[in-house]
């Protein structure tokens, strides 16, 4: 075996660009493979990025009421909610797939938060318990976080974070200890926060845009939970976050911890509203539920559309690899004519035709294997070129470099069988009246 790969090495040295020329179909193909795969593979974590987040990995679990998100104003739904039992953040916090909890309340003032002359409309509230910022990704830019005793004192405080600091602020520095005015009550401005990671998702369209940016277009202002009826008029119910031990946990940590909320509030059992009354059909579209967020089965879904349509780019690929197989046959066919009288001389030293077999299967398997370890370099070089041009992420698959080598070995033996056969079975007087 050794020695027919030498002297498989000396033939193609011996004949470099007909070699090559030979070896161009599988370069082709196996460079276009690895290309594929490996920016596919890199759009699929980008996918998961995207929607999962970079870092925190949270799952947000909100209050539905029908279809949609319940908002303060939205309805009178939540006041017939039992009051939420903090209590209720240590049975979450207790599940395996968990490791932190956070309950918050979400709301919209379209008017009335000022500083001077400056005015945002449109705001986010977010009333926070003193677990939000950790379990949310949020560090302090300047100032500090509210403290429990702040939250027994209900001190009218706000955080905000840097868009509403900047609207509001107008790009001034020292702004702690300032006072805002929130529906006509004085608030004093102890911090901004700003999220620990650098996670910027990939915006291509208005839609994109608007499902990553649009809803924090004003920013948003933090308030203690405590002193949410100052702001809204009544308690609103609370939405809760979750931080799963690993991002595989994200779906089943969600789906737990809605359950929790929903046992609590009523609503799991069949046929009965909040209240634990019988609600009728009629009653049933305005039920409040709890439901989780279940952003990576939104990943896996676009990635499984994304691996569909790169299998397809793959056997598009491969023709080329078949193209290239063909053109090995026919410079092996090539070798066996021009090698006759070598193949006789052989043949009558006493060479079997296992060996001369061996011999033109082995050359064949060298040339494609040494156009498939080239085309693997081709084609993560082509990855990174396509990656910085089209400014997506690239992900180098070891298993599509291993396949990739592996089956250019193979096409090397399927289309190197005719030939090889051909020349073990050349009669040894022929070969050797061969000019």
């Amino acid at each position: 075996m050794i020695e027919n790969i030498r002297l498989s090495f000396q033939g193609i040295w011996a004949h470099k660009m007909r070699s090559f020329l030979t070896m161009l179909g599988i370069i082709i193909g196996i460079a276009s493979i690895i290309a594929i795969v490996s920016t596919i593979k890199g759009t699929s974590e980008q996918i998961k990025e995207n929607l999962v987040g970079s870092g925190t990995n949270v799952v947000k679990v909100e209050l539905y009421q029908g279809e949609w998100v319940y908002r303060s104003g939205s309805g009178s739904g939540g006041n017939s909610l039992k009051a939420f039992d903090m209590d209720l953040k240590k049975d979450i916090v207790e599940l395996k797939e968990v490791t932190a909890v956070t309950a918050f309340r979400v709301g919209s003032l379209y008017s009335g938060i000022t500083y001077n002359d400056n005015t945002i409309n449109d705001a986010t509230i977010v009333g926070v318990d003193e677990d939000y910022f950790s379990v949310m990704g949020y560090s302090v830019k300047y100032g500090r976080l509210f403290t429990e005793s702040d939250r027994k004192k209900h001190n009218k405080f706000v955080i905000l974070d840097a868009v509403s600091a900047d609207t509001l602020f107008a790009g001034e520095k020292d702004i702690i200890d300032k006072t805002v005015i929130i529906n006509n009550d004085a608030y004093v401005v102890i911090g901004v926060v700003m999220q620990q990671d650098s996670f910027s998702p990939k915006v291509e369209s208005i839609a994109d845009w608007y499902t990553y940016y649009g809803t924090d277009i004003s920013g948003k202002i933090f308030v203690i939970d405590t002193i949410w009826p100052m702001l809204f008029g009544y308690d609103e119910p609370y939405n809760v976050a979750v931080t799963p031990r690993q991002t595989e946990d994200m779906t089943r940590a969600g789906k737990k911890t809605a359950d929790i909320l929903n046992d609590y509030i009523g609503a799991n059992k069949s046929g009965m509203n909040n209240m634990g009354e019988d609600s009728g059909e009629e009653n049933m579209s305005s039920t409040l539920k709890y439901r989780s967020e279940d952003l990576l089965e939104k990943a896996k879904a676009l990635q499984e559309v994304s691996a569909s349509t790169s299998q397809q780019l793959i056997w598009i690929a491969s023709i080329s690899l078949i193209v290239g197989g063909i053109g090995v046959m026919n410079i092996m066919l090539v070798s066996v004519t021009e090698r006759t009288r070598e193949i006789g001389l052989k043949k009558a030293l006493g060479a079997r035709k296992s060996v001369i077999l061996g011999q033109f299967l082995t050359e064949a398997a060298v040339l494609t294997s040494l156009g498939g370890l080239i085309g693997v370099g081709a084609g993560i070089g082509l990855a990174y070129i396509i990656a910085d041009v089209a400014k997506t992420p690239v992900a180098i698959s070891g298993a599509a470099i291993a396949v990739s080598v592996i089956f250019s070995m193979v096409i090397g033996i399927v289309f190197g069988l005719i030939p090889s056969i051909k020349a073990a079975n050349l009669n040894p007087i022929d070969a050797l009246r061969y000019e």
